[in-house]
């Protein structure tokens, strides 16, 4: 037996399967763009990893901090600072407007979450959270109740107090106005809901700017100042997460900079430790004190840990010398202008939307009836794969299959344009295939 058809068993037989199919490649290393399978096959990584490794793979300045790091100062008792936390917290700051200055640094997105959730409910003294219907906070409990993109059933009840209103999804609404989106109308709407479910015990709305395991679903101009006005008429905390869109992902260092809304707790992952398990939760200090006071806790093994600290830093020194978020709007207008063309030549695409190196298309049957094309997109991921391009497409009930793509923001224009050309040319010989 080959050592690949030993891997394979050993996989099934030793593995919880926990979400979809293993990509069929045994993986042994990756750098920059690329990961590299056990034949030695180079596959250009548009998904950066699970959304994170913005600065590509193995790139040599944080490879350089964990060898460091880890012969320096590892991890400690989580009673213990070291430098590397305090500077990340400070680093962070510097890039917030104000109020936002006091982080707490964690590992997963869920756990940023729900430690924001743990914030909101005791500084507000309520309990419920409203989030978006296709939202994807964590697995853990919180973040979990406020997570309805997938994984809800069989389970049994979620956190109490959560409640879900649309997502504004101007491709699929259900509320139009002379042909247009009418946002406001919709956001009206289901806040008469939430104000009818509620018990009185609003703490917190949890959202994403853009939600990408929703379908890349960009939040319309004008309407997170909206929202954000919602939740001061009912004495709320604003949330927003930025597990996938902050440090440069969409164009700029964080995505609620376009909005002009600083919201109340802001949470980081993913690009944050570009690969590597880092989180933070940030707010202000007026937050921050009342919460002190009420015996705040959320006293883990991994919180304040100097390695991957140590690794954020690099991060925002990568970040800033490379001026990497005007390269991420750089190369996501050249992206889009792709795509829109793609999007001309091929009735199947549906939509493209998006910001910065984060854009997705949607692929439908009939652009009339918007009928959902999951067969083919399933077909355009396979076929991807085999032609070196890993993709990732999100498929859930009354949506089309939705290409998300996100490649790191270190790409080259000329890989950039590879990853295009291989996705048009999967899509044209998947189309064929019909």
């Amino acid at each position: 037996m080959s050592d690949d058809a030993n891997f394979w068993t050993d996989a099934d037989r030793y593995l919880v399967r926990y979400g979809g199919t293993w990509v069929p490649g045994v993986i042994e290393r990756a750098a920059g763009s690329y990961v590299f399978d056990a034949d030695g096959r180079a596959i250009l990584d548009f998904t950066s990893g699970q959304m994170s490794a913005i600065l590509g793979h193995s790139h040599p300045d944080v490879v350089a901090t964990i060898h460091h790091a880890s012969s320096t100062l590892d991890h400690l008792f989580s009673g213990m600072l070291s430098r590397p936390v305090v500077d990340l917290a400070r680093r962070l700051a510097e890039t917030l407007p104000d109020p936002l200055e006091k982080a707490m640094l964690l590992s997963t997105g869920a756990e940023a979450n729900e430690a924001a959730l743990k914030l909101a409910k005791l500084y507000t003294g309520g309990y419920e959270v409203v989030s978006f219907s296709q939202s994807w906070h964590g697995m853990t409990s919180g973040a979990s109740g406020a997570t309805y993109s997938h994984g809800r059933r069989g389970y049994g009840p979620a956190m109490v107090g959560n409640i879900a209103i649309p997502a504004p999804n101007a491709y699929r609404t259900r509320f139009e106005r002379d042909g247009v989106h009418d946002w406001r109308a919709e956001l009206d709407h289901a806040w008469e809901l939430v104000d009818r479910q509620s018990s009185g015990a609003l703490a917190a709305c949890l959202v994403e700017p853009i939600l990408s395991s929703g379908g890349i679903i960009e939040l319309p101009l004008g309407y997170m100042a909206a929202l954000s006005e919602k939740c001061r008429e009912r004495g709320m905390l604003l949330i927003l997460d930025e597990a996938q869109t902050a440090l440069g992902r969409t164009g700029a260092m964080y995505a609620f900079e376009r909005d002009g809304v600083v919201p109340d707790i802001l949470t980081l992952s993913k690009t944050l430790g570009a690969g590597l398990p880092l989180s933070a939760v940030i707010t202000s200090a007026e937050i921050e004190e009342r919460c002190h006071e009420r015996d705040f806790l959320f006293f883990t093994t991994h919180v304040s840990d100097p390695l991957p600290a140590a690794v954020g830093l690099t991060v925002l020194d990568v970040l800033a010398r490379e001026d990497l978020c005007e390269r991420s709007r750089v190369l996501g207008d050249r992206m889009r202008a792709a795509l829109l063309d793609l999007r001309e030549q091929h009735e199947c695409i549906g939509d493209v939307r998006g910001r910065g190196l984060m854009q997705g298309i949607e692929l439908v049957l009939d652009r009339e009836t918007k009928e959902p094309a999951d067969a083919l997109g399933a077909r355009v991921t396979e076929r991807c794969y085999e032609l070196g391009l890993h993709m990732n497409i999100v498929q859930m009930p009354g949506m089309g299959g939705v290409f998300r793509i996100a490649p790191p923001l270190t790409i080259t224009e000329a890989e950039l344009d590879l990853g295009l050309e291989m996705m048009a040319q999967a899509l044209m010989e998947s189309l064929a295939m019909v």
